[in-house]
Formats: structure tokens, sequence, C-alpha cells
């Protein structure tokens, strides 16, 4: 959209209108976030419903060091004011919880560090603190969770992320070169290759919807799916169910590998055109193995849900619900085990129906993932027909003086990238929204209450991506 037809309001209007749209649980803000104009602020707001329907608002102000609240009355928007406080100094007066989102190497206060965040702390005698990471076993990404705990019991939980950023946003911006921020937007999460390189390619080109892009992206939630549920099976002992779906999840990625050379989709998605094309042979390739998988998958499926002792570790264990679902933004699995609907295939699709838990337990993240891969399986068949696209092309332009934006339903939830343009076209600014961007304050929601024994079955349920969130 260029950017003389977005609506600009007063900041009082601004809210208003704001309020009424994500007041109205089938709308949800896609981006919200700031940048610098005419010795100003600019603020733009990304709106879109399940139907695909969408909004921009913008709001300006020619000062920054003091900032009203929106999120006060909108608390979908608690996060996105964390961000933009961060990079730019604005101090929303009354935000509860202004805190360092990622510390970005260009933030406002270079002197806050990640060396010393500030932590809730109690002075409680009864109560106590358990600090884990940001180091952790394993090959795992950096993360520091600190427990506020009476006994065994979690009263809170507080997540310091940042210990990743790399400047992805800026790397994207400050190069014109076509290929390198694809390839850029491959690596935000390498779980995640095929969706952000499909959410910058509809940025990009968004007259052209390329068939592939639907099979990919199905079979990296399928193989992603898999890694959790095994990975849930590991957290309670039962092994059966975790080597089973290693291997099945294998079978997924060796036949992304054969498409296109490897394992995670990378270099399969761009803007225009591809290298891999979906021949005859491929088809059935992919339909062959995911047939077997999803046989076999259905016996390991069975196993799991019929393991009593598997049940009693998550049925009405950590419980998040439909309410704090909503009041915080939450997106994907994290706001569909919670009866939320958000699911941002129902754009493209109108008859498109998600799969919905509602008990909000570690049960029901389990459920949605078992329903999630059969449902996947049918819509790569919906779609799997041979297809030779031209081969890409990188000398292209983008429309100038625009918002532009790509958004999809990655396996973790709504990804988003949004760029605005200036008169020649290049990028002034490039956001990116991953899924857990909104969704650790659900991980942290969780726990509460439960003992701090559940919280790493809790942390696979939901799987967040600490990168993704670092950017």
């Amino acid at each position: 959209m260029k950017k003389n037809n977005i609506t600009s309001l007063n900041y009082k209007d601004f809210v208003s209108e704001s309020g009424q749209i994500l007041g109205n649980e089938q709308w949800r803000c896609l981006a919200y976030f700031a940048h610098r104009e005419g010795g100003g602020l600019s603020f733009y707001c990304l709106f879109a419903d399940n139907k695909g329907d969408t909004k921009i608002l913008s709001h300006y102000r020619d000062y920054y060091d003091v900032g009203n609240l929106v999120s006060s009355d909108i608390s979908q928007l608690f996060v996105y004011e964390r961000e933009i406080s961060e990079l730019y100094g604005v101090r929303f007066e009354g935000h509860p919880w202004l805190k360092p989102v990622r510390f970005p190497f260009n933030r406002q206060n270079i002197h806050s560090r990640i060396e010393n965040y500030p932590f809730y702390d109690t002075t409680n005698p009864a109560l106590h603190l358990v600090n884990v990471g940001p180091v952790h076993a394993g090959v795992i990404e950096p993360c520091a969770f600190r427990f506020i705990c009476n006994g065994e019991k979690i009263l809170h939980l507080e997540i310091a992320l940042g210990y990743q950023h790399r400047g992805v946003e800026e790397l994207i911006k400050t190069t014109n070169n076509r290929l390198r921020q694809i390839c850029l937007a491959e690596s935000i999460a390498g779980d995640s290759a095929v969706a952000h390189a499909v959410a910058m390619a509809r940025l990009m080109n968004p007259a052209t919807e390329q068939p592939h892009y639907v099979i990919a992206l199905e079979m990296e939630r399928i193989a992603m799916h898999l890694a959790d549920i095994g990975a849930l099976c590991m957290d309670v002992a039962y092994q059966l169910g975790q080597v089973a779906c290693e291997a099945l999840r294998t079978l997924v990625i060796n036949t992304m590998q054969r498409w296109c050379g490897n394992r995670f989709g990378k270099g399969l998605i761009r803007a225009h055109g591809c290298h891999y094309p979906l021949t005859a042979e491929l088809c059935e390739d992919i339909r062959a193995v995911l047939g077997e998988v999803i046989r076999r998958f259905k016996s390991v499926s069975h196993n799991i849900l019929s393991t009593p002792t598997l049940l009693a570790r998550f049925e009405e264990i950590c419980v998040t619900t439909h309410q704090q679902a909503f009041q915080v933004g939450a997106v994907g699995m994290a706001a569909r085990q919670a009866g939320l609907v958000r699911d941002g295939r129902m754009m493209n699709n109108a008859e498109f129906e998600p799969s919905i838990e509602t008990s909000g337990d570690l049960m029901a993240r389990l459920h949605l993932r078992i329903a999630e891969i059969e449902a996947s399986y049918n819509i790569i068949l919906t779609h799997l027909c041979p297809h030779v696209s031209e081969p890409p092309i990188y000398d292209f332009k983008l429309e100038p003086d625009s918002l532009l934006w790509g958004s999809v339903e990655g396996w973790r939830g709504e990804i988003v990238h949004v760029a605005l343009t200036d008169s020649d076209g290049e990028i002034a600014q490039y956001k990116i929204y991953d899924p857990s961007f909104h969704n650790w304050i659900m991980l942290a929601l969780s726990v509460r209450g439960a003992q701090i024994s559940d919280f790493p079955v809790s942390n696979k349920s939901f799987n967040l991506s600490y990168c993704g969130n670092d950017l």
C-alpha cells in the first residue's frame, strides 16, 4: 500500500480505532512499529482478520522521549511498545513492564546491557529464586529463566531474551541484493527456514503465489510437529515415542533434501521463480513417503495417547486460558490450544478450518500437533501436482513509497515481514515478527501455580524460538 493512502490519525483517534479493531476477536495485530521521519516518529499499525481483510493506521508525533500508552487499553500491543521503547527511547507512561525485548545493537540506551537485566525480585523470606540459563545443557540456544517459587510451586517466571541478537532486520535493510535478503530470511530461525522465506517472497512478489510454497510449508510443519512430539515423549521418559517420531521426521526432511538439496528447505523459496521443479517423479516420491509416515504415525500416536504414565504428565498440567491468549495477542498453536482461532492459512483459503483445542494444557498442545500432522498431509495431497517454475530473478525493484508486507502461517504460528520503502523503492525499514515474539509470555503464564518439575515439559510443548525472538 502506498504510504499516502494509509489512514493517518491523531493519537486519540489512533487509540480509539485500534481498540475497536482489536476488541473484535476476529482481528489481530500483524505489526506495530515506529519509523523516524521528519524529525519525529511515525507509528504504523497493521491489522488483519481471519478472512484476509487488512487495515493500516498511522500516527505521527514530532517528539518521542515521552509517549502515550496504547496498551493500557489494548493489551495485545504491550510487547510492541516494549520494542519501540527499546529502539527509540519512547517512555510509554504507565506501561507495567517496559523492559528490553532483545538488546539490539542499535538500541536507544546503549548502556542497557543483558548482563544487568532487571529481573523481577522478591524479598519475602518464605520464597526462593531459581535461575536457569542463559547457558543450558546440550545443544540449545541461550535464554535466562528466573523463577520465584514457594517450595516446588512456581509463583512467577520471567524470561530474558536477546543473547542471540544478530541484527537481521538491519542486514536486510542495508543490502539491495535480493538473493542475500532471501538467504538472510532463511537464516532467521533454522527450523522455520521455509516459512520465513515465504513471508519475504510474498512481500516482494505478492502477485505471484508459487504452487510449491504450500507443499514446502506443510512438509516443514509435519517435520517439526513430529520432532516436538518426540521431544515431549523424551521429557516424560517415553522413549519408544521419542525414537519413533525421530525416525518419521527423518523420512520427511530427507524427502525435502531430495527435492532441493537441503533438509530444511533452504534454497527452495525465491520471490520470483524456483530452481527446483516439482516433477512427476518427485510428486510420487512425496506422496509415497508421506503416506508411509502418516500410516506409521497413526500407530505411534495411538500408543502415546493410551499410555497412562504419559497422560498423567500431560492432562490438566500447565494450563493457559482463552482469555490469556487473547489478552497477550498469542498466535498460532499457542492461541489455538486455548481455543483462540488464529491461523494465517484462513486468509488464503476461506474453506480452511484450523484444528482447535480448548483445554489449554499440555495435552491440548500434544493433541493439536497430532491433528495438524494429518491435516497438513491432506493439504499437500490437494496441492501436489507437477509444476515447473522459471529460474529465479533477483534484479527487481520494490514498490516505492509504500508499506509492503508478507505473512504466512509457520508451524509455530504467523510470521510477518514488513518493509517501508523510499522514493527509489529501496528498503527504509524492515520489520520481522516471528510467532515467538508474541508467545513467550504464554509459556510464563502456563507455569504459574505449576510444579517446577513440569516446566521443562511445558517449555517443550510451546517450543518457542530464541533466535526468532532475538533476530
